[in-house]
């Protein structure tokens, strides 16, 4: 089930973003998301925070540290990493050729995306913020 905005979003300007494992897709218009100063406007945080999605980001979503780092299935669409994520991403666990800090990985336009949050990496209960998990874990 997608939480899509109350109007019609043309296919054209549509964003999908699935958050895995929990299994939560969230839609909006592509341009139209308020940014609200979680990690870089548009990237996975942002859009994780705009709509109630938990991902941990102990730096507040500076590129300090690795607690967003994602698993992005698919890299096309994404802003490509820069040196400052490149060198955080350095010290991440379970590096694997799709990992990005969520924080920093920005979606550049439309489409279909699909983010895990590694399984070592899902922080249950942070800030007071609990992590709703699908009942098929």
């Amino acid at each position: 089930m997608s939480e899509a905005t109350e109007k019609t979003i043309p296919a054209e300007k549509l964003v999908r973003v699935t958050f895995l494992p929990e299994g939560r897709t969230v839609e909006f218009e592509f341009g139209t998301m308020p940014y609200e100063h979680h990690g870089r406007p548009m990237s996975f945080l942002d859009v994780a925070e705009n709509f109630g999605v938990f991902l941990d980001h102990a730096c507040g979503g500076v590129c300090a540290c690795t607690t967003c780092h994602l698993w992005i299935k698919d890299q096309q669409g994404i802003s490509p990493a820069e040196d400052d994520e490149l060198d955080r991403m350095d010290m991440a666990a379970d590096q694997q050729l799709n990992s990005r800090l969520g924080c920093q990985a920005i979606i550049t336009g439309p489409g279909n995306y699909v983010v895990e949050i590694p399984k070592w990496n899902r922080n249950y209960v942070s800030e007071g913020k609990p992590l709703a998990l699908a009942e098929n874990k």
